[in-house]
């Protein structure tokens, strides 16, 4: 039969070929189609022989086919026939589909949607010819029958897509669907149907089905709904994060139903869809300004929605080949920075803790991209490191004008920009870490940076190079050519990077021969070089090599050894190996450094404080350094026996024309002999018993060369005057002429040797009664100088002069010396001791010394001296001056020692100050090892295990004695009061208290506490009441919003100042005792306005807060639960700040900072005021919700008790101010020109204190057109509880009014001129306030 139609079909007329067709049946033209498409022989031929046979025009031709249709389909979704015939099948039917009449269209269309439905599509080949048959149906004319009505094709396939979307889809057929729905035409609606529907679909599709529909629907997107495509993809793949991490944390609870997915299987699928996504973008910009725009609106609502782990991979796969890069980038940095200040802004009031439990970290955010790209996200690394680079640019450590940069590096980053560099940082070393190809790419950029950022600050590029070196040394040597050009330039570089760039780079020295010469090479290069700075980091090098390059032999030290990972095996091998060519290599550089000693004075000084290190790790090289010292000390040394002073002076100056300087630091050349000798007895002289006799006898010479002339200086040194060193009373010390300076120089030296020779002696006289009376001895000479210097100082006010001298002492001696002078009762040690106890003034100026030390600590993380830079030292001589200066101060309180003191500050008042400083420190530079601190401060509980100390308790152990000191100050006679004292005691508590956990009981107590002595203490001084209060806010904050507090605060103030209406009496109910008549203005006023401010400042962050939310739709009841509790909060804070003004607006403040202040924060309240009703009004127009009640009593509150008392308070200053003017008038009259310029001093200050009022007005009016915007729109009368307001330029007072009139009327029966006359007089009386107007804008 298939036959016979083809050979009909080649005929020219029709007929007989419709005669053949009629003759078929159904059943029988299906059969013929299959048996020709299996047999895959002529198929389309036999299909364009049907359709030739089957015109449209006949009813009959167009049932057939539908019929042929109706069968094709089935039998192309079957899978039975080879892909290319069901393509001509298809191709075909597409081509004749389009003369289909509108029914025949429709009926086919219902026929595909049940297939759909059925889930009977397994190619889904059909469906191309799905899109044909849509696309003609919607260009149909005619009406179609539809249910029980007619629709027109348009209708007809809109109705078909929303009963298609509506149904169930088999999961097997999404992809082809999306792929079909591009080539239908659709309306703006009907596209979003569908893309909603396609993204539903996500959840029940396979994770290797995703990339290929996500593709799908990203092309689908360029009609449109592109923000719905995007915000569905990011949300799907945001969703399937969390769970991931939750199945991580908690793998037990995971349902055996939810299958789990492998985490790298996501992670591939992720990298696909954003590789997806970024070619998609390439070809349409729309789509990423699009994807830029979704975000930024979302981050507004919920950042942790926005900016999930896949949306920032996203965007910087985005930005590496983009020009949308610089938006991007700047998007990305004003989250990071405005989610660090969101954090910091909710750590610091438990208020807004309450309202949001949970808080969004970007950084955590950021750094879980860099650890996902490791699953081959090769896209996203470029944009990471551009991002790192990016952050550590734009936040890096700023340099004050004329200053040095102020680093921070070792302090703990407080600041959200400091935090952002660190990020950057953290950014740039993970990736580092996990990307090996882009590790050159990342060192390079580093190096680069550290160069030509010579001027600016590059510590925190330094500090990323070490961190890069640490974690992979090995990297280095493949890009050691980067390196050794880094070299070339070091002789430009400041000391400072050169320093720690070559402390960063060192592992690498160990590692590659070829960058350890070419280094040598530029530094002895660099050693001859005219410029300071080239020679002095030629120094630093040669020194960093003397430390590194271990001769045979030398004794391990525990500091030396640095972890660098895989390649510290091969260093060491190395070292043994080649100790041979290491000794003559040190030798070397150590003979170039013997010629820096004939250079200027800073070089030396780095040589000299450099060689204590070099012998502790290399002690081989001990008698090389000891001799080197012995021949430079021997050319300032007078071995005369009797001759005074021992030193020559006048060798270590250098004349150059008119100006002085210091050629040779002799104190600190005595000062490094001194800790290099101390270092040799300790350690070298135990380890030689197995030595040979020569090389000791060597050795011993030097000993006992540089012994017997330390002695010596000891002994003349305290027998030497001043007048010795041509220095006295009468001596020129100012630094205006080179007398003055040669005799500075002088003194200092003579002070420093004083203090080298004071450790000297203490450290070997083994507590001898005789070598302490020398310590004394020198003392006295250093104390002698000290006061001279002082007094001239005094004298002179110079800024410079006025610094002490930093001191020789070792941070580790200080400790020792401490504890000796106060903790030690041994029995043996007790006479010796005596000497040095029994003065005072070592006492002090031992403490002092500590005190200088801290502070230096505190400042650069450093110290002077040996272990200066050793953090694990550092901290453990801190335990100890803490502990001693602790048990000084408690047991020995400042009242007994205040008898006896003559000048200066008592020991215990140092000693709190130390205290004060250490504490700070501790919280500084060691945040981790806080436990260890308050450990070693608990004498009791000495073996405790360091996981069972409980930061809180021991704080609050601590605590408790301070307040102790502070309850007796407060308790003792006024006569013994110490303010000073006081004021260290608040603030060592207010350090001390940033350790307790605001949860705990123990902060509870101190709390009540801290507001128990604000009750109770009529304290009269101003600074101690500023403290005392500054830390009530603090501690307050931290447990619940302090409105309350200053509610009671402004009353007490209201009542110790008297009401603005003289006639009102306020009733004299007293809270706080701490507000007094002395303090309650303008200390106690300011400190409780500034503390309104942070307030203000929070509701507001909490109204553009509520304002984000109120336009987030997504999930309403969880929105509207949240807002609700929000806009209680915001509401119940206003409520009470206005109670808090009530009482402010109505006090008689004195003209000044208090009543600027609080005219600006009134106008600020009034603004926020404004915001909420704003937000309300906003409110309304989204939801048909009626305004709460709070709100209205709110409103009711604020026109009943702060509106009428703004003005009255208005016209108060007012008055203040013109009765200022009008005595200055007055004044103005009796000395005209003597009085000019005070006059317009006044009339500005009165001008610059009136300023704020028409500020404070026009916010007032703000508030209440908002008011009647929200009454017009929720329908309530809210204008009810506002009076009118009255305070104008041209404000009529009625009383006032009312006198002139009745004066007028009396006047009336008199003659006419007469009253013009009067009249005129009153013109003039009442125009004078505008004429001063006029006289002050001149």
């Amino acid at each position: 039969m298939a036959q016979r139609i083809l050979s009909l079909a080649a005929e020219q007329g029709p007929e007989r070929l419709q005669e053949a067709l009629q003759s078929l049946t159904e059943g029988e033209l299906g059969d013929m189609v299959t048996r020709q498409a299996l047999k895959g022989r002529e198929t389309a031929a036999l299909l364009r022989g049907i359709f030739k046979g089957s015109p449209c025009s006949q009813r009959s031709g167009v049932l057939r086919r539908l019929q042929v249709y109706k069968h094709c389909v089935p039998l192309v979704e079957s899978g039975d026939l080879h892909l290319g015939k069901v393509s001509e099948i298809i191709g075909l039917l597409m081509l004749e589909a389009r003369q289909l009449p509108g029914h025949a269209l429709a009926e086919l269309a219902s026929l595909f949607v049940d297939v759909i439905k059925g889930g009977s599509l397994t190619n889904g080949k059909s469906l191309e010819l799905f899109s044909t048959v849509l696309t003609a149906l919607a260009s149909s004319k005619e009406n179609l029958a539809y249910g029980k009505g007619e629709l027109n094709g348009e209708e007809f396939k809109k109705q078909l897509i929303n009963t298609l979307c509506s149904s169930k889809w088999d999961p097997r057929c999404v992809i082809h669907l999306a792929n079909m729905f591009r080539d239908i035409p659709l309306s703006g609606e009907e596209l979003q149907f569908v893309v909603e529907k396609v993204l539903r679909m996500f959840s029940k599709l396979d994770l290797q089905e995703i990339p290929p529909l996500v593709y799908q629907l990203l092309l689908l997107s360029a009609k449109g709904s592109k923000k719905t495509v995007l915000e569905g993809i990011i949300s799907f793949f945001n969703q399937l994060d969390k769970r991931q991490k939750e199945e991580q944390r908690v793998p037990e609870s995971v349902d055996l139903e939810v299958a789990t997915m492998p985490l790298d299987q996501l992670r591939h699928v992720e990298g696909t869809v954003i590789l997806h996504i970024v070619s998609v973008i390439n070809l349409d910009q729309d789509l990423g300004e699009e994807l830029i725009r979704h975000l930024k609106t979302e981050q507004q609502k919920d950042p942790g929605r926005a900016l999930c782990p896949f949306s920032v991979a996203l965007l910087l796969s985005v930005a590496v080949k983009h020009r949308l890069q610089e938006q991007i980038f700047d998007f990305l940095k004003t989250s990071i920075t405005r989610s660090c200040k969101d954090l910091q802004f909710l750590q610091a009031s438990k208020f807004l803790q309450d309202l949001f439990p949970q808080q969004y970290d970007i950084t955590a955010v950021i750094l879980e991209v860099v650890k996902n790209s490791a699953f081959g996200w090769d896209h996203v690394t470029q944009g990471l490191v551009d991002l790192g680079f990016s952050l550590m640019e734009s936040y890096e450590p700023k340099k004050p004008f004329g200053g040095k940069a102020a680093d921070n590096s070792y302090g703990l980053s407080k600041m959200p920009a400091q935090q952002a560099c660190r990020l950057g940082a953290s950014i740039l070393l993970e990736t580092f870490k996990v990307h090996e190809p882009i590790r050159s790419d990342i060192l390079e950029q580093v190096l680069n940076r550290v160069l030509t950022k010579a001027a600016s600050p590059v510590s925190h590029f330094i500090d990323l190079l070490s961190n890069i070196v640490v974690s992979a040394p090995l990297v280095l040597q493949t890009s050691s050519s980067k390196v050794t050009e880094t070299f070339d330039n070091l002789s430009f570089l400041p000391i400072d990077t050169v320093q720690g760039l070559l402390r960063a780079v060192q592992p690498l020295l160990k590692v590659s021969m070829s960058v350890r010469d070419s280094l040598i090479l530029v530094l002895q290069k660099a050693i001859f070089s005219r410029q300071l700075d080239a020679r002095k980091a030629a120094v630093a090098g040669f020194l960093l090599l003397l430390r590194n390059f271990k001769v045979l032999g030398s004794l391990s030290s525990s500091q030396c050894s640095q972890a660098i990972g895989a390649t510290q095996v091969q260093a060491d091998v190395h070292a043994c190996y080649n100790s041979a060519a290491n000794e003559a290599f040190c030798l070397e550089i150590l003979g170039s450094l013997r010629r820096c000693l004939s250079q200027q004075a800073d070089v030396r000084l780095m040589l000299y404080e450099g060689f204590y290190d070099v012998l502790r790790r290399n002690s081989q090289l001990a008698s090389s350094i000891m001799e080197t010292l012995l021949s430079q000390i021997k050319q300032y040394y007078l071995p005369q026996p009797d001759l005074l002073p021992p030193l020559k002076l006048e060798g270590c100056i250098m004349a150059q024309g008119d100006q002085i300087f210091l050629q040779e630091p002799l104190a600190h050349l005595l000062c490094c002999i001194q800790h290099c000798l101390a270092w040799y007895r300790s350690t070298v002289r135990l380890c030689q018993g197995a030595e040979d006799d020569e090389e000791e006898e060597e050795g011993v010479g030097f000993e006992q060369n540089f012994e017997e002339m330390l002695e010596s200086v000891t002994r003349r040194m305290i027998k030497s005057e001043l007048e010795d060193f041509e220095l006295d009373k009468s001596a020129d010390f100012s630094l205006s002429s080179g007398v003055g300076v040669k005799n500075n120089i002088y003194a200092i030296q003579v002070m420093g040797i004083c203090e080298v020779l004071i450790e000297y002696n203490f450290n070997t006289g083994n507590f001898s009664k005789n070598k302490f009376e020398d310590v004394l001895g020198l003392f006295t000479c250093y104390n002698k100088l000290s006061e001279i210097l002082k007094e001239k100082a005094g004298k002179n006010k110079s800024a410079l002069s006025n610094k002490t001298a930093r001191s020789f002492l070792s941070m580790g001696f200080v400790s020792t010396l401490l504890t000796a002078l106060f903790r030690d009762n041994a029995q043996s040690h007790e006479e010796s001791l005596a000497v040095l106890r029994s003065s005072t003034e070592f006492l002090r100026y031992a403490v002092s010394v500590a005190l200088q030390k801290v502070q230096q600590l505190e400042e650069t993380g450093q110290t002077d001296g040996p272990d200066g830079q050793n953090p694990e030292k550092m901290f453990q001589n801190l335990c100890k001056i803490t502990q001693v200066l602790l048990w000084r101060y408690t047991s020995i309180p400042t009242v007994v020692e205040e008898s006896g003191k003559k000048k200066g500050k008592s020991i215990s008042l140092l000693c709190l100050e130390g205290l004060l400083r250490i504490f700070n420190t501790v919280q500084q530079l060691y945040p981790a090892k806080i436990p260890q601190f308050l450990q070693a401060l608990d004498i009791t509980d000495g073996d405790a295990e360091e996981a069972d100390i409980n930061v809180t308790e021991k704080a609050a152990f601590q605590i408790r004695q301070f307040q102790r000191s502070l309850v007796n100050q407060l308790s003792s006679a006024e006569d013994d009061f110490n303010a000073k004292e006081m004021q260290s005691l608040i603030t060592v508590l207010s350090t001390l208290s940033k350790l307790l956990d605001p949860g705990s009981q123990q902060f509870l107590q101190f709390l009540t506490w801290t507001v128990k002595v604000c009750k109770e203490n009529a304290l009269e001084d101003i600074s101690c009441c500023k403290g005392l209060l500054s830390l009530l806010f603090s501690v307050h904050v931290l447990y619940k919003s302090p409105v309350g507090l200053l509610r009671e605060l402004a009353q007490d103030i209201h009542a110790c100042l008297g009401d603005i209406d003289q006639d009102i009496e306020v009733e004299g109910r007293c809270h706080f005792a701490v507000v007094n008549a002395k303090t309650a203005a303008p200390t106690v006023c300011l400190l409780v306005l500034g503390q309104v401010e942070k307030v203000l400042e929070e509701v507001d962050w909490l109204i553009k807060k509520l304002t984000s939310l109120g336009s987030d739709t997504s999930d309403l009841s969880q929105a509207s639960n949240q807002t609700q509790a929000l806009e209680k909060g915001v509401i119940l804070q206003l409520g009470t700040l206005v109670t808090v003004y009530h009482e402010l607006v109505q006090t008689a403040l004195p003209a000044g900072s208090c009543v600027d202040t609080l005219l600006r924060s009134l106008s600020k309240t009034y603004t926020i005021l404004t915001s909420l009703i704003k937000h309300y009004i906003q409110a309304c127009r989204s939801s048909s919700n009626a305004i709460p009640g709070r709100l209205e009593k709110l409103v009711k509150l604020s026109g009943s008790h702060l509106t009428p008392q703004c003005y009255s308070f208005i016209t108060y200053v007012q008055n203040i101010h013109s009765e200022s003017l009008s005595f200055v008038e007055e004044k103005k009259k009796k000395k005209k020109e003597d009085e000019a310029a005070a006059v317009s001093t006044v009339m500005a200050k009165v001008l610059r204190d009136t300023k704020p009022i028409p500020n404070l007005i026009f916010a007032i009016e703000q508030y209440e057109k908002f008011l009647i915007h929200l009454s017009k729109k929720s329908k309530v009368n809210l204008m009810q509880y506002m009076k009118l307001s009255t305070s104008r330029d041209f404000r009529i007072n009625a009383s006032v009014l009312d006198s002139a009139l009745q004066e007028h009327n009396s006047e009336d029966a008199q003659n006419e001129p007469h009253n013009d006359q009067s009249n005129t007089a009153e013109q003039t009386d009442e125009n004078q306030e505008p004429k001063k107007k006029r006289q002050r804008k001149k």
